[in-house]
């Protein structure tokens, strides 16, 4: 006799079973007084240990490999005027080859192709720059607008820019958002938010983290606006994620191969590198766009161990961690989290988790 084994269908997620009531109190405002003095709730363990982030060399073992992303958050958040008057942002997205940019754009009455925008007006009245509105991008029925500025991108928001904050972050920025809201490392310039997890990092805990034995490696991803995206739609499999470009340098894919020789473990800071990593492994490109969708179910090739912020109820960011350490043990340190009054989102407190399975 023969007895066939019935297996269950495959849950279908919803965009609800990622939220939680987070009292916004905890949206933390600014960021410790010190980076490396933040709370770090080790998630590895259950029930899970209340720790300081100063202590994550002490949790890691010789051999170990940290990988970061070394991107630089760029000044993105520009204000101006329509030949009209009528006022508008830009939130610069990124700058493209050919020295073009490509912008959302918060304004009344979108203007025209061809329309020449007055940009970082003074108290003369004059524009310090100027920008052409090329048309939309990627298509012409893009979300994003193409622009040409009056000189180097680049120069032009380091001089006229603003620190890009999050929406939740209720301050305008200042010189400590211009100094606290960049990681100790970061050298390529082109994000417009910054890799949240890694600004917990400092001097001190780069040299323990040094005499332990761990070994340390970049990535390049340049964080887009869309990470701030919220999921419209209810079932996940039908949310279309934004794209982001990444590279992953010759020394990293080293790193990563003696790492891998020598038993030790990967651990991906942030959820950005933990994208590119794993973006590599199914395509074996190490420069490019991603839009990967990590959510429950997804097959982890690269990474062991992540570092992360404490991230927005119902955001694709939830999916990517619930994938990483399970749906339910993330839900309860979520809870955990709440309850011992620990600080969300960009400039709030870390957490440590290891993948399941």
């Amino acid at each position: 006799m023969t007895t066939s084994l019935q297996h269950a269908p495959a849950r279908t997620w919803t965009t609800g079973d990622f939220d939680f009531p987070l009292p916004p109190e905890l949206i933390a405002q600014h960021p410790a007084p010190q980076r490396s003095a933040s709370r770090l709730l080790d998630g590895r363990t259950r029930p899970p240990a209340d720790r300081v982030f100063r202590e994550l060399p002490a949790l890691l073992a010789p051999g170990d490999l940290l990988v970061f992303n070394d991107t630089q958050v760029i000044k993105a958040r520009l204000f101006g005027e329509k030949p009209t008057g009528g006022r508008l942002e830009l939130l610069v997205e990124r700058v493209l080859a050919n020295g073009e940019v490509v912008a959302h754009m918060k304004v009344s009455k979108k203007p025209t192709p061809g329309t020449v925008l007055r940009m970082a007006v003074g108290a003369n009245g004059q524009p310090g720059f100027t920008a052409t509105l090329l048309g939309r991008w990627p298509d012409a029925d893009g979300p994003l607008f193409r622009l040409r500025f009056s000189d180097d991108p680049y120069t032009l928001m380091a001089r006229h820019g603003h620190v890009p904050l999050p929406p939740y972050i209720e301050h305008a920025d200042t010189a400590e958002d211009e100094r606290r809201y960049q990681t100790i490392f970061a050298k390529n310039p082109g994000a417009v938010a910054a890799p949240t997890a890694a600004l917990h990092f400092d001097e001190g805990v780069l040299a323990a983290l040094d005499a332990r034995g761990v070994q340390r490696a970049s990535v390049t991803l340049h964080v887009g606006a869309g990470t701030f995206q919220p999921v419209k739609v209810d079932d996940i499999r039908q949310h279309r994620m934004h794209s982001e470009w990444y590279r992953i340098p010759p020394e990293t894919l080293a790193a990563l191969e003696r790492a891998r020789r020598a038993g030790g473990r990967v651990l991906a800071v942030g959820t950005t590198t933990v994208r590119t990593l794993e973006s590599w492994a199914r395509t074996g490109a190490t420069e490019g766009d991603t839009d990967i969708f990590i959510t429950p179910g997804f097959d982890f090739r690269v990474v062991d161990l992540m570092i992360t912020n404490f991230h927005l109820p119902r955001s694709t960011l939830m999916m990517l961690v619930s994938a990483f350490a399970g749906y339910e043990h993330i839900m309860a340190l979520y809870r955990h989290a709440i309850e011992q009054r620990y600080r969300f989102f960009s400039y709030g407190d870390a957490m440590l988790l290891q993948r399941t399975g």
